[in-house]
């Protein structure tokens, strides 16, 4: 696999088959500093990736298309780069393959390679009611005014009362930036949980300081969950960010105390 990162250069466009040009970025340097060490994690969950130009050659080179959808188990040593996992994409473009199967083996063992687990891969038609774009449920958090204003994540931000609840909680509001360009990344972040509430505009405050905040997507939402679970003590909790498509491409990192799936949810912007 790729020996360096291709993010923030100008890259040719592969006219072949290249599993090389996929890069992958530790789990473990990220989690340390939440102070995950070790295999015991606080959640479970996965990464869902949608690739939205999955094209290659059928038989008698004529194109085919598809949406690709890749799990990603949050238990991989490796997460995969986004621009490094579009170029693979894009390699496969000119190749001729026997049948979508055969392709979807094939992007199946170079991911599960690249990440270190085993990766579940989907080949969608583009009509499929799996991408269909859905609402999301619970309170929205938006119209709110948040509690304080920081520049910087802080788990001090977040409030609870004493008031038992089961909800769901989102914002559109998520912006975090790309830790090597530094431009942003806009995300709609969804927080199911069980326990003493919440305070809305705590939450929103907290949501809204991640915006001069710089890393990648997996490990911000893993920097909430454990904010949340530390802080606010839920029983029950799970945290979802549906990144906008960028680059034919979008997001959806979901780690949770219960499940390991995260469903087929997708909002507008992806």
């Amino acid at each position: 696999m790729a020996s360096e990162n291709p993010l923030g250069k100008v890259t040719p466009i592969a006219e072949h088959y290249s599993p090389e040009l996929l890069f992958p970025i530790s789990r473990t340097q990220a989690r340390a500093e939440l102070g995950l060490t070790g295999e015991a994690l606080p959640f479970r969950g996965e990464d869902v990736w949608r690739a939205w130009e999955v094209s290659w050659l059928g038989v008698g080179g004529r194109p085919e298309i598809r949406v690709g959808r890749f799990r990603i188990p949050c238990t991989s040593p490796q997460l995969v780069e986004s621009k490094s996992l579009k170029l693979y994409l894009n390699s496969l473009n000119q190749t001729e393959y026997a049948s979508a199967q055969q392709l979807l083996e094939i992007v199946q063992a170079d991911l599960s390679s690249v990440t270190g687990a085993a990766v579940q891969v989907e080949l969608l038609p583009l009509d499929s009611e799996l991408i269909e774009i859905r609402w999301l449920q619970g309170v929205c958090l938006d119209h709110l005014q948040p509690t304080a204003q920081c520049q910087q994540p802080d788990a001090g931000l977040l409030q609870t009362v004493e008031q038992p609840v089961d909800e769901v909680l989102y914002s559109h509001l998520l912006r975090s930036l790309c830790p090597v360009t530094a431009q942003p990344d806009w995300a709609s972040l969804i927080v199911r949980y069980s326990g003493d509430k919440i305070l809305p505009e705590s939450l929103l405050a907290y949501i809204l300081s991640y915006r001069r905040h710089q890393e990648f997507h997996e490990q911000c939402v893993e920097r909430i969950f454990c904010d949340l679970l530390s802080t606010c003590q839920p029983s029950r909790l799970s945290v979802q960010a549906l990144y906008t498509r960028r680059g034919g491409l979008d997001i959806s990192p979901f780690r949770s105390t219960e499940q390991d799936s995260a469903g087929y949810l997708r909002c507008a912007r992806q």
